[in-house]
């Protein structure tokens, strides 16, 4: 046994914890379908959007601490619920009033409004598809649409009808009174309109696995074999459980409280329920719950606008059970503090490495980073030198790091770019200089003096250290309202850098003209 495989035995990571859950289930003997099943679902109704991404790259952690644990082969499905109904229009997209006639049905049988795919359906799920692949994950894609048309689902669709009254006593209990008097499990699709009815059954007959119910008014029978009829979405959850004999999947605390339903009717239907790990949802800046369809937090789009998709992952890994705030003011943290896990990562044993975060991110093979600049280092140079010329910023970089360049640090240089359009989208905008009181105009000049006559070497500690003895000598107390002057009256924000290691990136000399503007602003 490996000493990684050891260290991921016995380690705290989450990723791991799960990993152990899924070894224990099948006691280290291979399953008879032959490898460990995980599965992500996404309802596409709209494009992917950031918990997507979570989903997938959270299920993807765990999936890679499984493999590094036991020799169980493993796959991850993606699996797209395109039959369901399209139940409202979306707002971002062209030909509504086409849409709007196509209510209801299949989103698979919805004309694709951009005219480029056989369907709506097919169109959200080559995006999800595009945007799985741009990120690298491993996945094998599933249509439930191509799941029930091609009979892959009809033991679980027949078994149902057997087992109607039981699943539908599980369902019936969950549900108000008023809506119990018409709630089916199945789901009909109208041979008449072709749209996904919610109508009460009239009859469900096992023995020859078909359904009866009223279609506009017209008593009508189907098999529910072939895709006539779709599963309810709870039901529709267990039973693709236990067609696919799912070990586990992952889904947020919203989801929490059907679980149980989900998995008894996983286990009414002949299945072995999954392992599951329910994850705390992403709260805006107001710390309400982040919405597709109300468009508050952030999307992929915008984070990765100001950061890398890695620095996207480092965040998704963080405390998946404790809910967070998700919005622009968490990036310039996430990206510095994944390039410090990269750093610390060399020189870890293997214990310590099992417990980092950039192993799970990288499935066990994390890079090195290049980033000879922080980048909350990079939007205090950008602020500063009060420039978006990427050229402008390196010209401070080499002086600061003579080996650095934009070819040798592709991280760094995708960092100056980020950190260029994070200064203008929201530093710049909400820059707010003041004016220093007497004693701060007193302890400012005085740095400036002392750094004009600087004549060691421009070093970030030896500038740290003299910036706080111009703090201390001018009775600054607590030292910390030194360092928030300097922030305030130099940069127009409430905090800031390490200040020693801001003079050695941005200059000596530029600090002095900087100080000194200040001070006549």
């Amino acid at each position: 046994m490996s000493n990684m495989r050891d260290a991921g035995l016995n380690s705290k990571a989450w990723p791991f914890e799960e990993a152990r859950k899924l070894l224990k289930r099948y006691e280290n003997k291979m399953p008879e379908k032959g490898y460990v099943l995980f599965e992500t679902g996404y309802g596409p109704s709209g494009l992917p959007h950031i918990g997507t991404f979570g989903e997938v790259a959270r299920t993807t952690m765990i999936r890679k601490a499984f493999e590094v644990i036991s020799d169980i082969p493993t796959r991850l499905i993606c699996f797209s619920d395109d039959i369901d109904g399209m139940r409202k229009v979306p707002e971002n997209v062209p030909n509504r009033d086409m849409l709007t006639e196509n209510l209801h049905r299949p989103l698979t049988s919805v004309p694709d409004p951009f005219g480029e795919f056989e369907s709506f359906g097919h169109h959200n799920n080559a995006m999800l598809r595009r945007f799985l692949d741009t990120f690298g994950f491993e996945y094998e894609f599933i249509s439930a649409t191509e799941f029930y048309k091609t009979g892959k689902f009809d033991e679980i669709l027949l078994r149902a009808t057997e087992r109607y009254d039981d699943i539908m006593a599980v369902m019936l209990k969950s549900l108000r009174e008023e809506r119990q008097q018409t709630y089916s499990i199945f789901l009909p699709i109208s041979p008449k309109t072709g749209r996904v009815l919610y109508v009460p059954m009239k009859n469900v007959d096992a023995k020859n696995g078909t359904i009866t119910f009223d279609d506009e008014g017209e008593e009508t029978t189907l098999p529910v074999t072939g895709g006539n009829v779709k599963l309810q979405w709870k039901p529709d959850f267990g039973a693709r459980w236990a067609a696919l004999d799912v070990d586990f999947e992952m889904y947020g605390k919203d989801h929490s409280t059907n679980t149980p339903i989900y998995d008894r009717i996983c286990q009414i239907l002949g299945g072995k329920k999954p392992e599951h790990f329910t994850y705390e949802l992403f709260l805006d800046d107001q710390g309400h719950k982040i919405s597709k369809s109300s468009g508050n937090g952030l999307t992929i789009d915008e984070w990765l606008t100001y950061a890398s998709s890695e620095s996207l992952s480092y965040f998704m890994y963080l405390k998946p059970k404790t809910a967070k705030r998700m919005h622009f003011d968490v990036i310039p943290k996430a990206v510095d503090e994944y390039h410090q896990q990269l750093r610390a990562y060399e020189n870890q044993d293997e214990t310590a490495r099992a417990n980092n975060p950039v192993f799970h991110i990288h499935g066990g093979n994390p890079p090195k980073s290049d980033m000879a600049v922080g980048y909350a280092m990079l939007l205090n140079l950008a602020s500063a030198a009060g420039t978006q010329d990427p050229d402008v910023l390196w010209g401070f970089i080499r002086s600061y790091a003579p080996e650095a360049s934009p070819e040798n640090n592709p991280s760094l240089n995708d960092a100056v770019g980020h950190a260029i359009a994070y200064v203008r989208d929201f530093v710049e905008p909400n820059k707010q200089y003041r004016e220093p009181t007497e004693l701060e105009r007193k302890a400012l000049t005085d740095l400036a003096d002392r750094l004009s006559n600087w004549d060691e070497a421009a070093e970030a500690d030896a500038l740290q250290s003299m910036v706080f003895a111009v703090g201390k000598e001018h009775g600054f107390e607590p030292l910390r309202d030194w360092f928030k002057a300097i922030y305030e009256v130099l940069l127009g924000a409430s905090q800031g850098p390490r200040f020693g290691g801001f003079i050695a990136l941005y200059g000596v000399d530029a600090t002095v003209n900087m100080i000194k503007t200040a001070l006549a602003r």
